[in-house]
């Protein structure tokens, strides 16, 4: 009994963790995946095992047999595995009330979810308190036992740590790993319950895996959203990925869907945001002309907007894009025309892609930035040594940056920080979105060269309509300056304080879709 009891400690270890990082996919499929949400479902995840390692202890001094643990798995194990599918109808409730911005349907969804956790999750945890009252018949080696227990539950829970991750979420998605988790430790308890109890008590809940079976059946096939224009969704490790028809325009939204990260149209290259303002950066330096642009880098590749663009204005240079997510490229390929043969694609970290790059750069654009949230090793001196290295001596930066109405900390945080590294800064506000774009260049610059450049470029009828449409929303929409704030490092950049209060602003206030 007691290997078996290991084991059973083990797999309930390792579903408890499976289901609380699948539960981060799948309430942030709709609610995002910033530091407030994980801190929301971790957070009620303890409070939940709490309550079940106190009832569980207090249930297995009331009754101390493997079949009143086995029966409190089996239905822990029943209740995680019709998670998701309970959550559907709410999660598409909360996916509507996100896009029209209705802060009550958003709130009661959340709260709606995250309660539904509490009866798998508490019932989980009265397994290990449970294990040790049935392990423990020498209460000198009560000590020992415990620690047996509790450290075959953590290995359990470390194994479960990365399995939905970087195995079932991309391979099956998110409703499966839920599914597959409780299906596997249901089997578990069952068999227990034969082989400790009786198979009549086993017979007892055998119709908890077939009704799993018929809800799993039932719900094959169906969208995690149903946006309207929704042509495609996947899920990979890192985030969920939803592509979007509306009005012949193709759209590119991840997880909770209030961002643009790629557009396409089979007619027209200028989207009105941010990544044709990429282009324009080279010519705050004086008498630049577009064949001087030899080589540009895009951090935050996405399905490939940004390189369309260059490569229609600056012809085939050679362009190094990273992207962290290998299956955003795949849906840039099938949906947004990303098959460029002057395109690198570089897969992985962009700060650790860019640092071990070879080459200099002309243009190094930086739309990693997932509005309103921003990764804090993108944002600090060392990053931004690390790309002035890889800048040629005329080359600029230029990051795509989301704020919210009336505050522009992380805009004055950046730009700050971008000027210890950088002799001068320009940013322009992308009229009807809430992007800024700053850029910096080595050398000093001025508005008064860009303005320069304009009118010469504007004469010449070799120069793309694209760039010279760009440039004239870049100087009508310039900013006075930013105020110097804070100088981010990688030891101390208080990003996340920021960007949570914008996030929770944004979310109370309404407004416009973010443009990534």
């Amino acid at each position: 009994m007691k290997r078996y009891l290991l084991f059973t400690v083990f797999i309930s270890g390792m579903t408890t963790l499976a289901a609380e990082l699948a539960a981060g996919r799948l309430i942030g499929n709709v609610f995002g995946t910033s530091n407030l949400v994980w801190a929301s479902i971790i957070g009620l995840i303890l409070i939940y095992l709490t309550l079940g390692y106190f009832l569980g202890g207090k249930w297995a001094d009331k009754n101390p047999t493997p079949g009143a643990m086995y029966r409190i798995l089996a239905w822990g194990a029943f209740t995680i595995g019709l998670v998701p599918y309970i959550a559907g109808p709410v999660l598409k409730a909360a996916a509507t009330g996100f896009e029209a911005l209705s802060v009550g349907i958003m709130a009661g969804s959340f709260i709606t979810v995250l309660i539904l956790f509490s009866v798998p999750i508490t019932l989980l945890g009265a397994i290990s308190p449970f294990a040790i009252r049935l392990s423990v018949d020498d209460t000198l080696k009560a000590g020992r036992i415990s620690g047996q227990i509790y450290a075959t539950s953590t290995l359990g829970s470390f194994i479960g740590t990365f399995l939905p991750t970087l195995v079932t979420i991309p391979t099956i998605g998110t409703k499966l790993t839920f599914f597959s988790f409780g299906m596997f430790l249901l089997i578990v308890a069952l068999v227990g319950l034969a082989r400790f109890s009786s198979m009549r008590e086993m017979f007892k809940l055998i119709w908890m895996p077939i009704l799993l079976i018929i809800v799993a059946v039932l719900s094959a096939g169906q969208s995690l959203k149903n946006s309207v224009g929704q042509i495609y969704e996947t899920e990979s490790a890192y985030n969920y990925i939803q592509v979007q028809e509306q009005s012949g325009y193709t759209l590119l939204k991840l997880n909770d869907g209030q961002g643009v990260h790629s557009i396409y149209h089979p007619d027209t290259l200028n989207y009105g945001g941010p990544w044709e303002q990429f282009l324009v950066g080279p010519y705050f330096y004086a008498g630049r002309k577009p064949q001087d642009i030899k080589r540009m880098a895009i951090i935050g590749l996405a399905a490939g907007t940004a390189a369309r663009q260059a490569t229609a204005v600056y012809g085939a240079l050679p362009i190094d894009g990273f992207e962290l997510d290998d299956q955003i490229v795949e849906v840039g390929e099938k949906y947004f025309g990303l098959n460029l043969p002057n395109l690198a694609v570089y897969i992985g970290d962009g700060r650790l892609n860019l640092e071990r790059s070879k080459y200099k750069y002309d243009i190094i654009a930086v739309d990693a930035y997932r509005p309103p949230y921003i990764p804090p090793h993108m944002t600090t001196q060392e990053f931004f040594e690390i790309v002035s290295s890889h800048l040629t001596d005329d080359g600029v930066l230029t990051i795509n940056v989301g704020s919210v109405p009336g505050d522009r900390r992380l805009i004055n945080g950046l730009a700050t920080t971008m000027a210890t590294r950088f002799s001068s800064i320009h940013i322009m506000d992308i009229p009807g979105t809430l992007n800024t774009m700053i850029f910096a260049t080595k050398k000093p610059t001025s508005r008064e060269d860009f303005t320069a450049n304009l009118v010469v470029l504007a004469s010449d009828s070799q120069v793309h309509p694209l760039l010279l449409s760009a440039m004239s929303s870049t100087f009508a929409n310039f900013r006075d300056g930013y105020e110097t704030t804070t100088v981010f490092t990688d030891d101390l950049a208080p990003i996340e304080w920021i960007v949570n209060d914008m996030v929770v602003s944004f979310v109370l206030q309404g407004g416009l879709e973010f443009l990534q």
